[in-house]
């Protein structure tokens, strides 16, 4: 059995089969829907529902709050349809809507900027253009791998896509690119994926909140509205643990100083010994910036814990929750704890 599913913002009316989510029969059907983590903790794909009943499996208050979900808001990776029902990711006004395509592409540049973080460039060798709107991230396939999630660094209009990816311990993934990728290598790249994107038409001022490999959203973010001759004041925060973890602060200084509006403060919250820089947790440093932030817009891109803990202060800041674009960065094995909390 199944039911019939409207979603606003396409012109598929999706089946979704009983005891299926929303979200899972949106991407069986190429529906390009917004998402992140696919396990209720991210809040990616948070959605209105206008009209039918839905039973939701369980999932985090951070990601749906029950004031939300009053409001008649629902998580379309938990939410399993009991009728047929009409939904709509939100964000309405601000739609993106760019073909979901899988292109070939080869490995051109390859850089270790840090210790534990690579940056790696692809030229687009077939299926292209790969149109993303700035904050977007894509599925890589490399050689031999199974995909996985990392955002565009790059410009929407350049010819080279730019991803930034760490290591960690337990990421295959991570650890192949960091130590056996080579240059010439092909890789697939899907997508474009995510709502944490870039809003062109707001003019009020602009957090840009990184932490670790979190720069690559953010680093297109800020580049693309500097580039399009945004007005409004522009603060970038880059958190890291140690002196070891920063990386390209030549490249946005040098932004700084052509730009009266920007500005970059880069926070070390496990500093080495004595530092010139602001040590601490970056929602604190944030925090003791600035008072009301009402009518501000923030982009943040980073470890879970940190995009939490910033979200709940620039909450506290008076920016509204809509006005926060948050991606969280979880790992696999994050991901595969998360799935086996909701299964107990």
């Amino acid at each position: 059995m199944s039911f019939s599913v409207k979603i606003k913002q396409s012109d598929t009316l999706l089946p979704v089969e009983m005891g299926d989510t929303i979200l899972t029969a949106a991407l069986a059907a190429d529906v390009p829907y917004p998402h992140g983590c696919q396990s209720g903790n991210c809040g990616a794909c948070k959605s209105r529902l206008y009209s039918g009943e839905i039973e939701m499996s369980p999932y985090s208050d951070y990601a749906l709050t029950d004031e939300e979900k009053d409001f008649g808001l629902i998580l379309a990776c938990r939410a399993m349809p009991w009728s047929d029902c009409e939904v709509a990711w939100l964000e309405q006004d601000e739609v993106i809507s760019h073909p979901l395509r899988k292109i070939d592409c080869k490995v051109v540049a390859l850089e270790h900027m840090t210790h534990e973080i690579a940056r790696i460039r692809l030229s687009i060798e077939a299926h292209g253009p790969f149109e993303f709107t700035p904050g977007q991230y894509a599925k890589l396939h490399f050689p031999g791998q199974p995909p996985r999630d990392y955002s565009m660094a790059s410009l929407p209009n350049e010819d080279i896509l730019e991803f930034h990816i760490r290591m960690v311990s337990e990421g295959g993934v991570s650890s192949f690119v960091y130590q056996h990728l080579k240059l010439g290598e092909e890789v697939r790249v899907e997508g474009p994926f995510g709502i944490s994107y870039l809003r062109q038409k707001h003019t009020g001022p602009m957090l840009a909140l990184a932490g670790g490999s979190g720069l690559a959203p953010i680093k297109s973010i800020v580049e693309s509205a500097l580039a399009a001759g945004a007005k409004q004041p522009i603060h970038m925060y880059f958190g890291v643990r140690t002196e070891q973890d920063v990386y390209l602060e030549d490249h946005f200084r040098e932004l700084v100083a052509k730009h009266n509006n920007f500005s970059l403060e880069i926070v070390l919250s496990e500093p080495e010994g004595a530092t010139a820089r602001r040590a601490g947790y970056l929602a604190d440093v944030m925090a003791d910036d600035f008072g009301n932030l009402d009518g501000s817009k923030a982009y943040l891109a980073g470890p879970p814990i940190m995009v939490e803990t910033c979200v709940n202060r620039l909450k506290k800041m008076h920016v509204h929750e809509e006005d926060c674009h948050a991606d969280a960065f979880y790992t696999e094995a994050e991901k595969a704890e998360l799935e086996g909390d909701h299964e107990l």
